[in-house]
C-alpha cells in the first residue's frame, strides 16, 4: 500500500491506533437488548435485581397422572371433602355444564376442548374439538356448546348427542381483536339469554381503544353486539348475583406498580356503559402513575371488593346449591390462580366472598388452600362451577385436572 507522503507518519500511526482501539471497544460493547414484543408482560418491569427475577410461571407441558395430583397438600374446612373428578386434560381451564351432566372444559395453551362424561359408573374424558386457537371459554345453553377462541366464538349444536362424533364448530362471531396479551376469553350466558364476552387490555398498562378493555354481549346467533362495561383490564370470570341479577366480574389489576399494590378487583355492573377505571385508576382509590394525570378516581365505578395484590382472581360462581352450609348461600366462590410478579407469591386458592346486604364484599374466607407450597405452585385453580347436586368443580390448569368439592359425609359426597 502506498502512503501519501503529505501526511505526517506520526498522525497516520495515531489514527491507526485510534481505529484499532475504537474497533476493539466496539467489539467488547454488549449488543443492545432486543425490544420486547407488543403486549409482553415484561414491559414496564423495574430495572432492579428483585424485579428482574420475576417472570410468568410456566405450567408443566403435560397433565399430571392421577396418582401425582397434590391431593395430600390441598386443604378444606371441616365438613368439606375434596376429590379428583377427572384428570389427564392438559391446561384444563373454563368449565360449563351440559343438560345431561356432561362437563365441558376449555384450554388456553393447547388447541382442545374436552368433555367429561359418566359411562358405566366411571368418568371418561373425550376430546370433542381440536385444532382451535386458545379455546379458553366455554358456555352451554339448550343443547348447544359455545366456544370462545382468541378472536372468534363458535357453536356446536346437539353436542351431548354427538360426543363420539362431534361436528366441527360453526363460527357465529368473529369481530374480536387478535391481540395475544389478555386475548383469551371467558364466556357465559346471562339471565337475559345473551352471551357475554370480554376483550382485555392489550398489554400490561396501555390506553384502550374502542375495541379493548370492555365486556360485550351478543345474541346467541352472534348478532346485536353491545358494550356493557368499559375500563376493564382483564376479566377471566363473571357471574350474575342470583338475587339482584347484577353482573359481577373479577378483574386483574396492572403489574409493576409495586409488589403489594394494586389489588385485584371484584366489580359489579349496575348499568350499561359503566367505566371501572382501567388504566386511569386502580382498586377504586389509586390513580395510575402514568395515565392517572388529569383524572380522579371518583370518575369511575369503584370495586365492591378487593381480592388481594396480583392474586390473578379468575373464575367466579355464586353458590345457589343446597349441599354447603347456609352461610354459603348466594355467596361468590372465586378461584385465585396466584401471582407471578411478586417475590412472595399470593393466591393459589379458592375463596368465598361473603357479601353485605348492599352487595359489597364483607369478608373473604378461604375454602380450598395448599396450591402454593413454599412459594412454589403444586397446582393453580382457574374456574369453579356448580353441579346439580350442590357440589362444586374446580379446574386446575397446572395439573390438567378437575376436582370436586362437596360437603357432608365422604361416602355421600363420593356418590
Amino acid at each position: 500500500m502506498r502512503i501519501n507522503s503529505s501526511v505526517p507518519r506520526s498522525l497516520l500511526l495515531a489514527g491507526a491506533f485510534i481505529s484499532v482501539f475504537s474497533y476493539g471497544a466496539a467489539a467488547q460493547t454488549p449488543a443492545s437488548p432486543q425490544p420486547l414484543p407488543p403486549g409482553s408482560p415484561m414491559i414496564g418491569r423495574p430495572d432492579n435485581e428483585a424485579a428482574q427475577k420475576l417472570a410468568p410461571v410456566a405450567a408443566p407441558p403435560i397433565a399430571a397422572a392421577p396418582d401425582k395430583l397434590p391431593m395430600d397438600k390441598l386443604k378444606v374446612p371441616a365438613g368439606f371433602n375434596l376429590e379428583v373428578y377427572a384428570a389427564g386434560m392438559p391446561n384444563a381451564r373454563s368449565l360449563a355444564l351440559g343438560d345431561k351432566g356432561t362437563v365441558f372444559v376449555g384450554s388456553r395453551t393447547v388447541d382442545k376442548v374436552y368433555a367429561i362424561v359418566n359411562k358405566d359408573g366411571k368418568r371418561e374424558v373425550k376430546i370433542i374439538a381440536s385444532g382451535l386457537y386458545r379455546p379458553n371459554g366455554v358456555a352451554f345453553k339448550d343443547g348447544t356448546l359455545y366456544i370462545a377462541e382468541l378472536s372468534k366464538i363458535s357453536k356446536i349444536e346437539k353436542i351431548e348427542d354427538n360426543l363420539d362424533n362431534p361436528p366441527k364448530p360453526t363460527v357465529i362471531y368473529d369481530n374480536l381483536p387478535k391481540d395475544e396479551a389478555h386475548g383469551w376469553k371467558f364466556i357465559a350466558i346471562g339471565p337475559d339469554n345473551k352471551l357475554y364476552v370480554p376483550v382485555g387490555q392489550p398489554g400490561n398498562n396501555v390506553l384502550h381503544d374502542k375495541d379493548h378493555g370492555q365486556i360485550r354481549r351478543i345474541n346467541l346467533d352472534g348478532s346485536g353486539a353491545e358494550v356493557v362495561a368499559v375500563g376493564v383490564r382483564n376479566t377471566v370470570g363473571f357471574d350474575w348475583n342470583p338475587e339482584t341479577k347484577q353482573l359481577y366480574f373479577t378483574d386483574n389489576s396492572r403489574d409493576w406498580m409495586s409488589e403489594d399494590l394494586p389489588n385485584d378487583e371484584l366489580n359489579r355492573v349496575t348499568k350499561v356503559g359503566e367505566h371501572f377505571g382501567s388504566p386511569y385508576c386502580w382498586q377504586g382509590n389509586i390513580p395510575d402513575p402514568e395515565f392517572g394525570w388529569g383524572h380522579s378516581c371518583s370518575e369511575f365505578t369503584p370495586p365492591v371488593g378487593l381480592m388481594g395484590p396480583h392474586a390473578a382472581s379468575l373464575g367466579i360462581r355464586f353458590y345457589t346449591g343446597k349441599m354447603f352450609p347456609a352461610s354459603y348461600k348466594n355467596q361468590a366462590i372465586i378461584a385465585r390462580h396466584g401471582s407471578w410478579n411478586k417475590t412472595n407469591k399470593f393466591g393459589g386458592d379458592v375463596v368465598v366472598a361473603h357479601l353485605n346486604k348492599d352487595g359489597t364484599v364483607k369478608n373473604i374466607e378461604p375454602i380450598v388452600t395448599g396450591f402454593l407450597q413454599d412459594n412454589k405452585y403444586v397446582g393453580r385453580p382457574v374456574d369453579v362451577m356448580l353441579m346439580k347436586d350442590g357440589s362444586m368443580l374446580i379446574s386446575d390448569d397446572w395439573n390438567g385436572a378437575v376436582y370436586r368439592l362437596s360437603y357432608g359425609k365422604a361416602k355421600v359426597a363420593a356418590q
